[in-house]
């Protein structure tokens, strides 16, 4: 029976639809890292993580062959080293649409608790401290929330922030849309010193490491406030920290930081103890409703991409979506070099084979092919896995 590894408390359905593919699915509440990880590892297919197990290049190129996908159950991939997994023919998928609306929606309630200064009066109320004021507190009405990141969050905080009658500026690397009323601004800088909130939906690539600093503190808006809700290394806290003990910042809500620690384990910030200081351990995603389609979504693909090869959606391998399968379904992965194709169709020719669908994608160094073969004579797929630059063949 192929085996099915879930870590960090993955929601049970994706346990549940693993089972009815006819997986033996070992189920963890904890990450895990290391010889356990290694261990662990042992004679699985599938492995589904969150944010805080890493598929590290040490991991990934000690993985035994069996390994076939992985299932980032979340929306972020950096915690896999996607190169190494592609190397070794190993598929990867994500979540990436199924807890935006969550994360959105922490998003505004942060911006309006930091607004009214809820975090506050609630810890003064808990400490029996009764102080009935309106100073420092605002409706966000009429306020203007800069988005850095207009992907499938950003996007749709733009549409429900203009629905409370928030004015919607936004910044992006790549060419938006803007939706309904917002207004794309040119640079970081322009966004920075327009807004009453800059609130942070980038992704975990390297190169958005370290890109809110100093420079773009101080260019912000005085008074203004800042979230971060995208990745921990994207902000340089001690400098957010700072600029609240100035008085240049009047608030912040943080749901990730550079070290986060396992469930249980002490957590430490230089945000912690300031003033309208929001902090939440990385629960934008956390809700019943997205952890279920979450769940869903990613088991799903990793089923469906044993079971047929369909690699739609995958972040790592070249996308080719496959049809029904006719016949015996061969899928090659190679690297994309001059020559495989042509060597993959001679094999096939050698072999008799009568080809009903056949389908070739590329991604960087990286190639992948389905051929749906209804006919063809014996050792087909030794011959195929004998082709130079080959990574992994399989008949499914």
């Amino acid at each position: 029976m192929k085996k099915a590894l879930l870590l960090e408390n993955i929601h049970v359905d994706a346990a549940t639809a693993l089972k009815a593919a006819g997986y033996e699915v070992d189920a963890r509440s904890g990450s895990l890292s290391g010889d356990e990880l290694a261990t662990a590892l042992d004679g699985v297919s599938l492995v589904g993580i969150r944010s805080n197990t890493k598929l590290t290049a040490d991991v990934l190129k000690a993985a035994p062959d069996d390994l076939l996908a992985i299932g980032a159950f979340c929306i972020g991939t950096n915690q896999i080293d996607l190169d190494v997994a592609a190397s070794r023919g190993i598929a990867a998928f994500n979540a990436p649409f199924s807890n935006t609306r969550s994360v959105v929606e922490l998003a505004i309630s942060e911006i309006i608790a930091l607004s009214r200064r809820l975090g506050d009066k609630s810890m003064q109320m808990h400490q029996g401290v009764w102080d009935k004021s309106a100073d420092g507190c605002n409706e966000v009405r009429g306020k203007t929330v800069g988005i850095v990141g207009y992907g499938n969050i950003g996007s749709q905080l733009s549409v429900v922030a203009e629905a409370l009658g928030m004015r919607v500026v936004f910044y992006d690397i790549a060419t938006k849309l803007a939706l309904s009323n917002a207004k794309r601004c040119d640079t970081l800088d322009e966004l920075l010193g327009e807004s009453d909130f800059v609130t942070l939906h980038v992704d975990g690539r390297p190169g958005n490491a370290g890109i809110f600093g100093p420079h773009q503190v101080a260019a912000m808006k005085p008074g203004a406030k800042l979230l971060n809700l995208s990745r921990g290394f994207v902000v340089d806290v001690e400098c957010v920290a700072q600029a609240l003990k100035d008085g240049h910042l009047t608030g912040a809500a943080f749901d990730v930081y550079p070290k986060e620690p396992n469930n249980g384990q002490p957590f430490e910030s230089p945000l912690q103890g300031l003033s309208n200081v929001i902090v939440t351990p990385h629960v934008g995603g956390s809700t019943q409703e997205a952890q279920v389609d979450i769940g869903h979504f990613v088991s799903g693909k990793l089923i469906d991409y044993v079971a047929t090869g369909n690699t739609m959606l995958s972040v790592n391998l070249p996308n080719v979506g496959a049809p029904e399968v006719q016949g015996r379904r061969v899928t090659h992965i190679h690297r994309n070099v001059p020559g495989v194709m042509a060597n993959l169709n001679a094999a096939l020719s050698a072999h008799q084979a009568n080809i009903a669908f056949q389908s070739l994608a590329t991604s960087g160094e990286i190639g992948y092919t389905i051929a749906d073969v209804t006919a063809a004579a014996p050792g087909l797929l030794a011959t195929l896995a004998a082709i130079p630059d080959t990574i992994r063949v399989r008949m499914v």
